[in-house]
């Protein structure tokens, strides 16, 4: 079947689901970002930061039991102790040299975030090292939030405990899906049995915050059992739920079995069926006395539930990048570490900042990125907008914002952009009508 371009957005308008980075995490797209810039990272960190811009700090742990077969970041599933063990020494070598730039002289830690692959997989006492490192190496005081990723089937009570002790306040468990053959089918590590195991821990130990993780049409999903998806989450009743669309990026097992095959679509619902599917839990969800916090996210309490990681970014708050292939974020310049573990602990054990690539974004870019990661909440206001960049975004976009009204994705008025749930659900779609042109056709956002 022929492929033809939406307009708008330059995303084909064919419903299937095919390879590709459709979710929109940053701006300008990852793939605009070269080893050319890699000394401007450098160079930004050697200045002073600006002590009113909120500081956060993002820990790459890229250790898993398996990977699954729709990941897309880096993890490796070889490593031995030794192994992990010379990681972790490396990456508290990084933050002493990150400690030292000042960039970060004066400044305190207001978010922490713990990613991978899977942090849980280090034992208590790794993870109680790393952390010791960390905490005496960088202005950790009292950040307001310390999030940590869990894959259900390495945890023990004993380790919840440490990870609750090193100030974690949210934890975010990567359930997906409750079902054994559809978690087996792409590749997960657990089983419903470790879900439900690591849940009673759970409600033992004092999280201040314990968010659930799902994925809308994974390989094997049904309408049946996206209903008992559902269903079990509203029985356990976490702080927050996140909804994802599955979706085939490039370096993912899945698209590799799809070029072996010939085939432009991969083995999953399409987007119609995932958007449905997201819906009908945002429809449960409220009907539970959740609320929904953006295009992804269903909260308890919107007066207490706080994602500090996703707004502070959002918002063009700073964060510094630890660990192999991180990102960070350095007051309009964007950076990479190294993509792989053996230059990344070369580059630190010679005392270098392991900073493999970078972008240094101007003000329009920058204007355009807090635009459209803020459309991913379903509200934005354009008063920020015209104090801190100069621009009112409605003007500047008034014709497509009133073709997208016209499609009953959105509504506006001079104060406010309110996506509506239709919108809302398949928002990372849109947001590409927003960039620059030469950023429109790049398909890794």
């Amino acid at each position: 079947m022929a492929q033809t371009l939406d307009p708008l957005t330059a995303i084909p308008s064919l419903d299937d689901t095919q390879a590709g980075n459709y979710f929109v995490s940053n701006y300008p797209p990852f793939s605009v970002w070269s080893g050319d810039h890699a000394s401007s990272a450098v160079s930004r960190l050697g200045k002073a930061g600006n002590a009113e811009t909120p500081l956060g700090l993002y820990i790459h742990l890229p250790f898993c039991r398996k990977r699954c077969n729709f990941c897309y970041f880096r993890v490796y599933t070889d490593k031995n102790h030794n192994d992990i063990q010379q990681y972790l020494e490396a990456v508290i070598r990084e933050a002493r040299l990150a400690a030292q730039q000042d960039f970060v002289a004066g400044r305190t830690l207001d978010f922490i975030y713990f990613g991978g692959g899977t942090p849980s997989y280090l034992s208590a006492k790794q993870l109680t090292h790393l952390m010791s490192g960390l905490k005496d190496a960088l202005p950790w005081e009292s950040p307001r939030e310390v999030a940590f990723e869990c894959e259900p089937g390495t945890l023990s009570e004993h380790k919840l405990e440490a990870i609750r002790d090193f100030g974690v306040n949210r934890l975010s468990l990567g359930v997906e899906n409750f079902d054994d053959d559809i978690l087996e089918s792409n590749n997960r590590a657990h089983r419903s049995q470790e879900i439900h195991r690591a849940w009673e821990w759970l409600e033992k130990i004092d999280f201040a915050q314990v968010n659930l993780d799902l994925i809308a049409g994974m390989v094997g999903e049904t309408d049946a059992n996206w209903r008992r998806c559902i269903d079990e989450t509203l029985r356990l009743a976490p702080e927050a739920v996140t909804v994802y669309q599955m979706e085939i990026p490039y370096n993912t097992t899945i698209f590799k079995e799809m070029k072996q095959k010939g085939s432009a679509a991969a083995p999953v619902a399409n987007w119609a069926t995932k958007r449905r599917w997201v819906g009908e839990a945002f429809a449960a969800f409220e009907a539970g006395g959740y609320q929904i916090g953006s295009a992804y996210t269903a909260v308890k309490d919107s007066s207490t539930i706080r994602f500090v990681y996703r707004d502070q970014l959002w918002n063009g708050a700073d964060m510094l990048a630890l660990g192999v292939s991180s990102f960070g974020h350095l007051d309009g310049v964007h950076y990479q570490n190294e993509a792989h573990i053996a230059p990344y602990v070369a580059a630190v054990d010679s005392g270098r900042l392991p900073i493999s690539r970078a972008l240094p974004i101007s003000g329009e870019e920058r204007m355009i990125r807090q635009f459209v990661l803020n459309l991913k909440l379903g509200r934005l206001d354009p008063h920020p907008f015209r104090e801190r960049f100069g621009v009112d975004v409605i003007d500047r976009w008034r014709g497509l914002l009133e073709t997208f009204q016209a499609q009953n994705l959105l509504t506006f008025g001079n104060d406010s952009i309110v996506l509506t749930r239709n919108g809302l659900l398949q928002v990372d779609r849109l947001l590409h009508a927003f960039f620059l042109p030469e950023h429109t056709q790049i398909r890794y956002a």
